[in-house]
């Protein structure tokens, strides 16, 4: 079969996370980049990362490469040059993404133009019909991204992001990105031997990964549909085979073991409850109403793992919130391992523990810092 050139694209600090998945799912040639991973693999292989990849966020389909892009002209002649014909017919709707930078186009929307005029004309002439621009709810989206004068075409195979796993209904104030929490969640090193508790579970989408991860269930289970099922080469067989292989992997949780979440909110315990339910998790999630500041560490060996409000939408005292989270975690948490991610640097000053490790991120634009906190019961030893 043909070997595609792949790009899945991720967050700032998830590349090593998204490469080490990419080698455990069978792709061939990983090459680490910014924001984004490159790899090989055939049409299976673009289906089963796109039904099974945690933390990416788009798996792009290489299908042409460019140098010395300096004018529209140029762009103009290398699309209309392609065969359109060979990804889309006439009467299929199509958009187009402008990513990356370059110094030669000032504006992405006029490279957009461009870009449709050049695909437009070639079915024109051809069939003396034009295809549709459609932003919303295209059947083929082209994503033209740009390194200065180099010029990468490449098609999406997902369509909506890959977090849209399906199974969020219900969301508070600023939920957490799902490939966000399944990257904290890999860079924690969690396994199934310990309990895991999320003391401000909010929507419950970090337990709900980590199960799902865990359990080695695909990110995409609960997905309506990716963009590769509207593609003129779409292999519905195929595609139901690398569901069935992928679904015969599922493993279950360790004996006894539990993932915990606790808010304080009735709201937000009622939605986290119905995410949990909508992923089918129930038998492996508790979510209960509970004050992290009142709480106690589990008998059992139990991670935290959770993203503190931060956000000025939540009204909070960020000092005094913070401070009383380090009060909680050091007196009530003994012996326990503790992961914040916190997107107010300012606020990890308050929390008064050394963190033992600090990891950065970007929550969407805003920097971040995943912080572990290990917790003695007493000074710490030394050796």
């Amino acid at each position: 079969m043909t070997n595609y050139h792949l790009v899945a694209t991720t967050f700032y600090g998830l590349e090593d996370v998204l490469a080490d998945e990419l080698l455990q799912l069978g792709a061939r040639n990983i090459q680490k980049g910014n924001r984004s991973v490159r790899f090989q693999g055939d049409l299976g292989f673009m289906y089963k990362a796109n039904y099974n990849l945690h933390t990416a966020l788009r798996i792009l389909t290489e299908i042409k490469n460019a140098r010395k892009i300096f004018k529209a002209e140029h762009l103009y002649r290398i699309i209309y040059q392609m065969d359109w014909s060979a990804y889309m017919d006439v009467k299929d709707r199509f958009r187009i993404d402008v990513t990356g930078q370059t110094k030669y186009f000032d504006n992405t929307r006029f490279i957009a133009l461009k870009a449709k005029d050049a695909i437009v004309d070639q079915f024109r002439e051809k069939h003396n019909v034009r295809p549709n621009i459609d932003l919303k709810n295209p059947d083929l989206r082209i994503v033209l991204h740009f390194a200065d004068d180099k010029l990468n075409i490449l098609l999406d195979s997902s369509g909506e992001p890959l977090h849209k796993r399906g199974y969020r209904t219900a969301t508070n104030i600023a939920p957490l990105n799902e490939v966000l929490a399944a990257g904290i969640i890999a860079l924690s090193g969690w396994h199934d031997n310990q309990n895991l508790l999320d003391p401000m579970c909010g929507s419950g989408t970090i337990l709900i990964e980590a199960a799902m991860m865990q359990m080695r269930i695909p990110a995409g289970i609960n997905r309506r549909e990716f963009a590769f099922e509207k593609w003129k080469n779409f292999d519905s067989n195929l595609f139901e085979i690398i569901k069935e292989s992928s679904l015969n992997k599922i493993q279950e949780l360790h004996d006894g073991i539990k993932l915990i979440g606790y808010d304080k909110e009735p709201s937000a315990v009622a939605k986290a409850q119905q995410n949990v339910k909508n992923a089918n998790l129930e038998a492996f999630i508790s979510i209960k109403q509970a004050d992290f500041f009142k709480s106690v560490r589990p008998d059992k060996p139990t991670m935290l793992l959770f993203n503190p409000p931060y956000d000025e939408r939540l009204s909070i005292d960020v000092q005094n919130f913070y401070n009383q989270i380090g009060n909680t975690l050091k007196h009530h948490y003994p012996d326990t391992t503790a992961w914040m991610l916190v997107g107010n640097l300012q606020a990890l000053k308050y929390v008064g523990l050394r963190p033992s490790r600090k990891i950065k991120l970007f929550n969407g634009k805003l920097e971040a810092r995943l912080a572990k906190y290990e917790l003695y019961a007493g000074s710490k030893k030394r050796n």
